[in-house]
């Protein structure tokens, strides 16, 4: 019996005798669209670069793959949440804060907050950031050179009052004969033990500046637990955004407690409806033709005008790491997007047999729902965007079936397509030119 045990336990305990586990992410906060917050509406208005309760961090030190910063804790951050934001990195990374592994986070390619209250003090306090090298998730990633130099993106530090806005965006809009009812979600989080009660404002600007919408709600939350307020907005038809009027409203939030507001936001929004019939999308309750090209998730502002002057009016973007400001252009200039999770195994072959593609591995599931469920989350908010890509050049199988119930579990209104499917059920019927 013994002599069992010890075989078993060999066999557990040799690499090369078992199947290797790919690493998951931990401490990270769940995906939620850019938030950004100032401590007054001025600020928030102007857009500053950086504010009281937000550090842009650009003065990083590389040496290899290791990046580290030293960032500052002001007073006025107590009682409040502190967080982490990194847009993008060339691979998995983890987060160090003053010397100590808080946070890994599997899926580079989206932006990724990490609340790291806990780990800082008041005054200097340091950041690092370890590139892997080489990516156990390089299989998924066939659009990158294996020469690439280890880089990181877009990085801040951000902090929010214990009850704070995690997240907003519009869930639906549905028109009459004349005007649309837009319904905008708000997600408050709050950090504290104990039960905790604040007052949340929603303004909504129409593009004149008139305003449309002023409401507040009062929310009680404990354990650390969160909540959607939902706001209601009647939009004139004619008003409404679409790719030949790319129409956005101005839409403000902040928080208060106890007599003091905690935080201020300011956000472009358009609202818009959109149906499916048998693969042909209405826009705004019209048929509308989807020419499309496909671009580059790093394409610059530029290049997508001269899309639109060539005739194009929607994108069908490639996988690859986020690039910020990519949707909001999108918004800005009337361009219909199909959003792109950053999934391509190309290198990987065609095959669904055990050792092919791991589209088809079981072992790469988590890989493949955490990557579709953090794109959706960055490109939810938008108008621009009017449907889900699943993959690129990625073969098909069980990962890509769970990844399309993934977005239909988060919603219904877009289509979800995959262009490899090969008449499989787990692509929606979307007619293109």
């Amino acid at each position: 019996m013994r002599t069992l045990l010890a075989t078993i336990a060999l066999f557990l305990l040799t690499p090369t005798l078992r199947a290797q586990e790919l690493p998951c992410s931990f401490g990270k906060e769940a995906p939620r669209s850019e938030v950004v917050v100032y401590p007054t509406e001025a600020e928030a208005t102007a857009g500053e670069r950086s504010s009281k309760y937000l550090t842009r961090l650009d003065g990083w030190t590389r040496e290899g793959n290791r990046f580290s910063t030293p960032f500052t804790v002001p007073f006025a951050w107590a009682n409040r949440q502190v967080f982490f934001h990194l847009s993008a990195a060339t691979a998995d990374y983890e987060v160090y804060v003053n010397g100590k592994r808080v946070a890994y986070n599997a899926n580079s390619c989206n932006p990724a907050d990490f609340n790291i209250t806990r780990h800082v003090h008041e005054g200097r306090n340091t950041l690092e950031v370890v590139v892997s090298t080489p990516s156990p998730f390089a299989p998924l990633e066939s659009w990158r050179e294996e020469s690439t130099q280890a880089a990181i993106g877009q990085t801040w530090v951000m902090s929010q009052p214990t009850m704070y806005i995690r997240d907003f965006f519009t869930t639906r809009t549905w028109m009459s004969d004349s005007t649309a009812m837009a319904e905008i979600a708000v997600v408050v989080k709050s950090g504290a033990l104990n039960p905790r009660t604040s007052r949340v404002y929603c303004e909504l600007l129409d593009p004149s500046g008139k305003q449309v919408l002023f409401d507040h709600k009062d929310l009680t939350l404990d354990m650390r637990r969160e909540d959607t307020l939902r706001f209601l907005a009647s939009i004139p038809k004619n008003l409404l955004w679409s790719d030949e009027l790319p129409t956005r409203y101005t839409l403000r939030l902040r928080t208060q407690h106890e007599g003091r507001y905690g935080e201020y936001i300011e956000a472009k929004m358009g609202f818009r409806t959109l149906e499916q019939r048998d693969g042909q999308l209405l826009l705004n309750g019209e048929p509308v033709t989807l020419r499309t090209v496909g671009v580059a998730p790093y394409a610059q502002p530029q290049e997508l005008a001269s899309l639109r002057e060539l005739g194009y009016n929607t994108l069908r973007v490639k996988a690859g790491a986020e690039v910020p400001g990519f949707y909001e252009t999108c918004d800005e200039l009337g361009l219909l997007v199909i959003a792109q999770a950053p999934l391509n195994t190309s290198r990987s072959g065609d095959s669904r047999r055990k050792g092919g593609n791991p589209t088809n591995a079981p072992e790469w599931k988590s890989a493949y729902i955490e990557r579709t469920t953090d794109s959706y989350h960055a490109a939810k908010r938008h108008p621009s965007v009017i449907a889900f890509s699943l993959a690129e050049n990625s073969s098909n199988g069980t990962n890509l079936y769970d990844s399309y119930l993934t977005i239909k579990g988060l919603e219904l209104e877009r289509p979800v397509i995959y262009t490899e499917a090969a008449g499989e059920w787990n692509s929606d019927k979307l007619v293109t030119e």
